[in-house]
């Protein structure tokens, strides 16, 4: 079933992309890039979120850099496949906030022709993969992982070190929460904790 092909799909090539990484790493802003590149080119593009994801706005994917693009805030990954018919390209942000049934949904989309690009943490703020990121991670065709800077020694950061309190593993944040960190320096802040 996870492969499951429909019948009635159209004869294009559908495939995963994924584009990962810690806070601050520009993951949102690739999406955005992508997806703009494909209106471009005159493709229908959809784009999704997680409902839980209001930090800039209630409906659109926006960047830390601001940058915009319309979306539709969703519940649950099966909403995506009810308002993703007859499009060429998806796009998926903040997808480590969406249930396990993410990828199914993102591998019957590719199945059926269309091409599924999915931005989201790879890790979560401890350290563990986040979500149903790792599935997807293994299913898809393409993966790209984005960097931020450490914010402690300036090298390259693919932690996401939350600064303050709290156990809970959904806790949504900007800079005044969260860090990004290389591994020495995320080692180092979490024997703090």
């Amino acid at each position: 079933m996870f492969l499951e092909k429909d019948t009635n799909s159209k004869s294009r090539t559908g495939w995963i992309e994924v584009v990962c990484g810690s806070m601050f790493s520009g993951k949102t802003e690739e999406l955005i890039r992508r997806l703009n590149r494909a209106r471009i080119a005159k493709q229908r593009v959809e784009i999704f979120k997680p409902h839980i994801d209001k930090r800039y706005s209630e409906e659109d994917v926006v960047s830390h850099n601001a940058n915009t693009i319309r979306s539709i805030p969703v519940e649950s990954a099966s909403q995506i496949l009810f308002y993703a018919n007859e499009v060429d390209v998806v796009g998926i942000d903040e997808a480590q906030f969406f249930d396990d049934e993410l990828a199914t949904v993102c591998a019957r989309l590719a199945n059926n022709g269309a091409r599924v690009i999915v931005a989201g943490l790879d890790m979560d703020f401890q350290g563990n993969p986040f979500g149903p990121i790792p599935k997807l991670l293994a299913i898809a065709e393409y993966v790209t992982k984005v960097h931020a800077i450490c914010m402690h020694c300036g090298n390259l950061a693919h932690y996401s070190h939350r600064t303050i309190a709290g156990d809970k593993l959904v806790m949504l944040g900007e800079t005044e929460s969260y860090e990004p960190l290389c591994r020495k320096c995320f080692n180092e802040a979490r024997k703090k904790v």
